[in-house]
C-alpha cells in the first residue's frame, strides 16, 4: 500500500485544531508532527484546509440486496466517500430482510467486493427470529435493529413478549426506530377520512406525530433501564423525547444513547410546501419548535451522534401521491455540508462537528481503532476546504436515484480528498476504486 504524507494540515481532533503533518503507512496513521521531512509515495499540500477524521454514519439504507433499482452498496458508498463519510452502518430492511446470519453474511460479501467505504450491517429483528438474533457476534456486527414502528420494509416488531426478551437478552447494542404503531394508524385513519385524496405530505408530521414518538421512545427506555440493555435510539425528531436522555455521564459510560439526523436539524414542517414528498420520512420532519429544540440538545450532549438515515427512492416513486410515496430521502453525500452550514452560521464549532460525526459514533458503538485521527488508528480522513463554494446539481449527485432535496443549494465548504483505511479514495475530483473499504470491528 502506498504511503501518503499530508502537509500543512489544520488537524481537527479530540477538541483541538493543530497545525500538523500526517504520515500514513500500511493503512494507518503512522506519525503526526509539526513537520515531517521524509518523502512519501503521495504528498498532499493541505494548506488552508482542515483535516478531520472520516465521518462514521451509523444509520444508512443502501437498498442491496433486492431493491437495487433505488441504490446499491457500490453507488451509495461512493456518494458517502465523496462527502467525507469513510464508514457506514447499514440497516436490514432490504429484500430479503437481513434476519439470519446467512443473509447478513451475504451483505458483508457484497460490501467486500463493492464498497469504497468501510462497512458494517445491523442484524434485523422480527416477531419470529429471536433465537437467530441471539447468535449475533458483538465483535463483528454493529448491532441489532428493532423497528418499534413501521417503516419501509415491513419489519415491525410489536409483540410485547418478543420485545421484552430481546431487551433482556440481546448480546450487543440494540438500535431502535421508535414510533408507536397504534397511534400512527389511528391518526392515519382520522386524516384519511377527513381529507381523502387531498391528503399531502404536509399532514405527515400530524399523522406520525410527537405523541407516537414519545410513547415508543419512552417504552424503549423503560425496557432498557429494566434490563440494563445497551440502547441506541435512532433519529430523534421531537422536543418531547429529549427529557428521556441524560447528559450527566460521559458518552463511554452511557447505557442509553440517542442519535439526531441532519434533516431533522435542517428542515421543518414549513418546508413541505416546497419539497413535499421529497422530505417525507419516518419519523416525520416536524414543526419549528421541535427542530429548534434539537440543536441545543445536541450541544449539551443529550443527543450524542449526528447521522443521516440516508434512504433513497427513485424520483418516480417519490412523485406518487402522498399515501403511495415511500418515506426516506438521500442524504449521505451532503451531511457534512449541512453541518458546515451551521458552523458558518456560528451555531457549532468544527471541533464539535467532529465530536458528533466522528468521535461519538466510534465511542457509542465501540468501533476499534477508528473515529479519531491518532497515531496507530486506521487512516480514515477527509481534507476539507471550509470556504470553497459549490452548488448541488445533476453533475455532482452520486446517488443512484439521481436527486437530492438540496438540489440547487449552494454550500460553502467542500471535501477535496477522502482517505479510507489508508487508501486515497477521493482526490482531485476523481474516485479511486483500486481498493475497497474494510469491515468494521468492535471492541466489546
Amino acid at each position: 500500500m502506498q504511503t501518503i504524507l499530508i502537509r500543512n494540515a489544520r488537524l481537527v481532533n479530540r477538541g483541538r485544531i493543530l497545525g500538523r503533518d500526517i504520515l500514513i503507512r500500511h493503512g494507518r496513521i503512522d506519525r503526526i508532527d509539526r513537520e515531517i521531512t521524509r518523502s512519501a509515495d503521495i504528498e498532499i499540500d493541505a494548506a488552508g484546509c482542515y483535516v478531520i477524521p472520516g465521518i462514521i454514519d451509523d444509520q444508512v439504507h443502501f437498498r442491496e440486496p433486492g431493491l437495487t433499482h433505488k441504490a446499491t452498496i457500490a453507488t451509495e458508498s461512493r456518494a458517502a466517500v465523496w462527502g467525507g463519510v469513510t464508514s457506514f452502518m447499514e440497516m436490514p430492511n432490504v429484500n430479503p430482510p437481513s434476519v439470519t446470519r446467512e443473509l447478513l453474511e451475504e451483505k458483508y460479501q457484497i460490501a467486500a467486493r463493492t464498497s469504497l467505504a468501510n462497512y458494517s450491517f445491523f442484524m434485523g429483528t422480527t416477531n419470529e427470529n429471536y433465537d437467530e438474533v441471539l447468535r449475533t457476534d458483538p465483535a463483528n456486527v454493529c448491532g441489532i435493529k428493532i423497528f418499534m414502528g413501521s417503516s419501509t420494509g415491513n419489519m415491525l416488531v410489536d409483540e410485547p413478549s418478543t420485545l421484552e426478551r430481546l431487551f433482556a437478552n440481546a448480546p450487543t447494542l440494540i438500535a431502535t426506530h421508535c414510533e408507536d404503531e397504534s397511534t400512527v394508524q389511528r391518526n392515519l385513519g382520522i386524516y384519511r377520512e377527513k381529507y381523502g385524496s387531498q391528503l399531502s405530505a404536509a399532514y405527515h408530521p400530524m399523522i406520525r406525530n410527537e405523541e407516537a414518538c414519545l410513547l415508543s421512545s419512552s417504552f424503549a427506555v423503560e425496557l432498557a433501564k429494566k434490563h440494563g440493555t445497551r440502547l441506541h435510539i435512532l433519529h430523534i425528531s421531537t422536543k418531547d423525547e429529549l427529557s428521556l436522555f441524560d447528559n450527566s455521564l460521559p458518552l463511554e459510560q452511557k447505557k442509553i444513547t440517542a442519535e439526531v439526523c441532519v434533516h431533522h436539524l435542517h428542515f421543518s414542517a414549513d418546508d413541505y410546501a416546497a419539497l413535499g414528498n421529497q422530505i417525507k420520512c419516518n419519523p416525520a420532519i416536524k414543526g419549528r419548535e421541535h427542530r429548534d429544540a434539537l440543536f441545543p440538545a445536541l450541544l449539551d450532549n443529550r443527543l450524542d451522534v449526528v447521522a443521516t438515515d440516508h434512504a433513497p427512492h427513485t424520483w418516480e416513486e417519490k412523485s406518487q401521491p402522498y399515501l403511495q410515496a415511500p418515506s426516506g430521502l438521500p442524504l449521505v453525500q451532503h451531511s457534512l455540508n449541512v453541518m458546515l452550514d451551521f458552523f458558518h452560521a456560528g451555531k457549532i464549532s468544527l471541533e464539535r462537528i467532529v465530536e458528533k460525526m466522528c468521535h461519538a459514533p466510534a465511542v457509542a458503538f465501540r468501533i476499534a481503532d477508528r473515529g479519531y485521527a491518532d497515531e496507530g488508528c486506521w487512516a480514515d480522513l477527509a481534507i476539507v476546504d471550509p470556504d470553497k463554494t459549490w452548488t448541488v446539481g445533476p453533475d455532482n449527485i452520486l446517488y443512484k436515484c439521481g436527486w437530492s432535496p438540496f438540489s440547487g443549494t449552494t454550500f460553502r465548504g467542500k471535501v477535496l480528498s477522502t482517505i479510507v483505511s489508508g487508501h486515497l479514495a477521493w482526490h482531485e475530483g476523481q474516485l479511486n476504486e483500486q481498493k475497497m473499504g474494510e469491515r468494521l470491528f468492535f471492541s466489546r
